[in-house]
């Protein structure tokens, strides 16, 4: 028997953590496919900050599968090491350099402040990585009959992630079952799309926007050059809360784009800047706009994205062959202490400096943005935008919903105005759209058997489920935990 078992991600888009069995009873072993952190709303399945215990057994798991590097999928990873699982922790090379780097700040700020405990935990995940090639078959266990192997392949989500085939035998019942983990939109910067497997009798899919489609990438690219210029007219801040991995490196690509395209050019009408915030001053172009990012760990993953180059597309290491650093610009600049971060937050809400403001955490659930948006949302001079999924009950989600009505958000337990304008870009999203979606499934030359819905809310999973209810012999599911 090769079953699937749902342990998150089936009520939202958070807590991804899924389990393939092979075999019957007190004899089967699996795996899971990630273990991710609940967010939002789906804190109320009883996964909150305060009880992140692993509910379900363990005792026949035999590895892990890590499809990327997104707290949503590996927050949980301490709280299963604490629960018994010592098994190998099987990833991409990529996702190997950055999972301890994106666990040690999820256990700083949720599990322990303790640098021994942090050093211990953080020990033993390096002892259990097992990096992988992407499209290598790769053995997990074959005992009693049973065995299963893995393979990776390319998701283009983030650097490293992989959506994850699996060849599973039980006596005479032999399958291949995928898990997409997130699937990347095929037009995003610094990575090559996901190709559609080559078989699939069961699938499991990602649905984070199974009712939409994104803006193509030369469209989002000069709506985002519209939204700056018009923010930055009057020497507000534009305020990015972005995700430490993937968003922010992919932004900090296309506004270097601009800048090299567009870098004599006045920004808009000038800018108006400096002590005399009525006057502008006509020599602010583009190459005098400042990018700030303000994230010690968005900072570590963007050196990593730029350590990591063979991993990029053709198109990106073509302007590294021509001499441009989409990463590392002249205009960047990095803060890391949280002195320097005080101050900038002091001094930008002062001053009427133009500067984008790249911060974490992307839906405004904690994190540095945080005290740029206390600072800021109550002045009409600065803009929020917003390039990613604000999954439900979180900050993010308020600010997107209220914020174009003139309501409020609370945060740290306080209610804060919203007068600052709110913008969406979301052709930005590291998530394939609804037809890129249909496109993975088309591309299986023969139709799944069965395909599993998760990892979206209710209407996007009954949209794409809608889109895939003409595949003949195909049994559509969303399954609930």
């Amino acid at each position: 028997m090769i079953d699937i078992l749902h342990h998150g991600a089936t009520s939202g888009v958070t807590g991804s953590c899924h389990e393939l069995t092979v075999g019957h009873a007190a004899e089967k072993s699996g795996i899971l496919i990630d273990c991710g952190l609940f967010q939002g709303q789906d804190e109320g399945r009883g996964a909150s900050a305060s009880d992140l215990s692993i509910d379900f057994p363990i005792d026949h798991i035999r590895a892990l599968v890590v499809t990327h590097v997104h707290i949503d999928h590996v927050g949980r990873i301490p709280y299963l090491l604490a629960a018994g699982f010592d098994g190998p922790i099987i990833c991409s090379e990529p996702s190997a350099i950055m999972l301890p780097e994106i666990l040690e700040d999820a256990l700083k700020i949720g599990f322990t402040r303790d640098r021994q405990l942090i050093d211990r935990v953080l020990g033993v995940i390096r002892s259990r990585l097992v990096p992988v090639h992407y499209g290598k078959w790769h053995p997990v266990f074959d005992e009693d009959g049973c065995w299963l192997s893995v393979r990776l392949q390319r998701a283009g989500h983030i650097l490293g992630s992989a959506y994850v085939e699996c060849d599973a035998r039980a006596g005479e019942s032999e399958e291949r079952v995928v898990f997409s983990g997130d699937l990347g939109a095929p037009h995003a910067p610094l990575l090559p799309a996901p190709q559609s497997p080559e078989r699939a009798d069961r699938l499991v899919i990602e649905s984070t926007y199974g009712d939409k489609d994104h803006e193509d990438r030369e469209t989002r690219r000069y709506r985002l050059k519209a939204v700056l210029e018009h923010s930055l007219e009057d020497g507000g801040t534009v305020l990015v809360p972005a995700f430490s991995i993937g968003r922010t490196q992919e932004l900090l690509y296309e506004i270097e784009s601009l800048i090299h395209e567009f870098g004599d050019d006045a920004l808009a009408s000038g800018g108006k800047m400096g002590s005399d915030p009525a006057g502008s001053d006509p020599s602010f172009t583009w190459e005098s706009l400042e990018i700030v990012v303000d994230s010690p760990l968005a900072a570590e993953f963007t050196r990593i994205y730029r350590d990591l180059k063979p991993y990029w597309d053709a198109e990106a290491t073509d302007l590294v062959r021509q001499g441009r650093h989409p990463l590392s610009f002249e205009q960047l600049t990095v803060i890391n202490s949280h002195e320097d971060h005080l101050n900038a937050v002091d001094y930008l809400a002062r001053s009427h400096r133009p500067c984008v403001v790249l911060a974490g955490s992307g839906m405004c659930a904690g994190g540095r943005v945080v005290n740029y948006l206390k600072a800021m949302l109550g002045e009409k001079r600065n803009d929020v935008l917003f390039v990613g999924y604000q999954a439900a009950g979180t900050p993010g989600r308020d600010i997107l919903t209220y914020g174009p009505r003139g309501g409020w958000v609370e945060l740290d337990g306080e209610r804060y105005d919203i007068r600052a304008r709110v913008h969406q870009v979301g052709g930005y999203s590291a998530h394939a759209g609804q037809s890129d979606l249909v496109a993975f499934v088309s591309g299986i030359p023969v139709p799944p058997r069965e395909i599993r819905i998760v990892h979206g809310d209710p209407g996007a999973k009954l949209a794409l489920k809608r889109c895939f209810q003409s595949l003949t012999g195909t049994d559509i599911i969303i399954p609930s935990e």
